[in-house]
């Protein structure tokens, strides 16, 4: 899906020094009524999913007519595949949730997914006290979406994690509603984790600074992102942080996959005290024109002058340190240059759109190996 071939590259040289790494996306939907306009297919996400020979929780895109339906179709596809998926049963406190949650749990679901604003609730609602309740008992992860139309969660997510203590909630898109308030709750909240499924690097790696390695789940948001893309993005930054190859594995897969089996999540210690290499300052025009470019193309636009920006500041003297990762920049704008008219257009992104993301992450993190 999008330009998952093209990609392969630049996380086959992360991955090739990290032996231990085994995907576990903790976020991906599947469905076609979803209002945004966005879909995924299940042969979509699990020809993704092979692109990087992982596995990943699957869960309802929006459903307006209801959830039970596609609840049930998820925990199928994950009984079809169970190498590649294990599904969430999506709730609403409106759609019978404690009989909906049981009645997917019985088909083999093994967390929830909720998304507070599409569905219109909130993390407090009192209808969903059953909800928490069985995944305390059962020891579930809860999948919380944390997205910028979100005015703030407050503080409900501790109050649902100090009540129930058995389950474990994952703010989706870096918690980026509250992501530093948060944190400094995070070492009296130790079921409280946090996913990687966002598209700035800033906010990936403000997520990796401030919250603990063990705490920090590699998710992509497919369709919205894939398995492979978000795999390069997550590791590309734990690798500019400083995080071992531990700390990087227990982020790739292996902490999601505890919490899946209703194992003790382990603790890889605390947040990074930095960066691994500057970030020089044509290395920052870099990122913040592709940026920029890079919101046009979601829109399905043309990226525009920026990218023309962006270009011009990858020409630097051979022996510039930002020389190397300013080269692959350019590796990859030729790609989408050349690739962006052969490549079908899928959901509103404009085609070939990865590839200007890919640039953006390359250019924030020097640090990180390089094809």
């Amino acid at each position: 899906m999008y330009a998952d071939h093209l990609l392969q590259p630049w996380l086959a040289c992360l991955t090739e020094q990290l032996p231990g790494v085994r995907v576990f996306d903790a976020h991906t939907h599947i469905g076609d009524r979803d209002p945004s306009g966005f879909t995924a297919s299940l042969d979509e996400l699990l020809v993704s999913l092979d692109a990087v020979d992982g596995r990943a929780a699957v869960f309802p895109l929006a459903e307006p007519e209801g959830y039970q339906v596609a609840n049930l179709a998820c925990a199928k596809a994950a009984e079809d595949s169970p190498h590649r998926l294990v599904a969430f049963a999506r709730i609403t406190p409106d759609e019978r949730p404690t009989e909906l949650l049981a009645e997917a749990l019985a088909a083999g679901a093994r967390g929830i997914k909720l998304h507070l604003s599409s569905d219109e609730f909130a993390l407090s609602d009192p209808r969903l006290d059953d909800v928490y309740r069985i995944a305390h008992e059962r020891r579930l992860p809860v999948m919380v979406h944390a997205g910028p139309e979100l005015t703030t969660l407050g503080d409900d997510p501790l109050h649902v994690c100090a009540r129930w203590p058995g389950l474990r909630l994952v703010l989706a898109h870096c918690a980026l509603t509250d992501l530093d308030r948060l944190s400094h709750h995070l070492g009296d909240t130790p079921n409280l984790f946090v996913d990687t499924s966002w598209w700035t690097p800033a906010n990936v790696l403000a997520a990796l600074k401030l919250v603990p390695p063990g705490r920090v789940l590699n998710a992509s948001d497919m369709p919205y992102c894939t398995p492979l893309h978000a795999t390069l993005k997550t590791i590309r930054c734990a690798w500019q942080v400083g995080l071992n190859a531990d700390q990087i594995a227990s982020i790739t897969g292996d902490q999601f996959g505890r919490l899946v089996d209703g194992a003790e999540p382990l603790d890889l210690g605390p947040p990074p005290a930095g960066e691994q290499a500057p970030i020089g300052p044509l290395l920052e025009t870099v990122s913040t024109n592709l940026l920029a470019a890079l919101e046009s193309t979601q829109r399905g636009e043309d990226p525009g002058v920026c990218l023309t920006v962006a270009r011009h500041a990858c020409t630097v003297h051979e022996d510039d340190p930002q020389a190397p990762a300013l080269a692959s920049v350019v590796q990859l704008l030729d790609l989408y240059d050349e690739h962006r008219a052969r490549i079908p257009q899928r959901n509103q992104y404009g085609p070939a759109w990865d590839l200007i993301s890919a640039a953006t992450f390359v250019a924030r993190t020097p640090a990180a190996p390089l094809p």
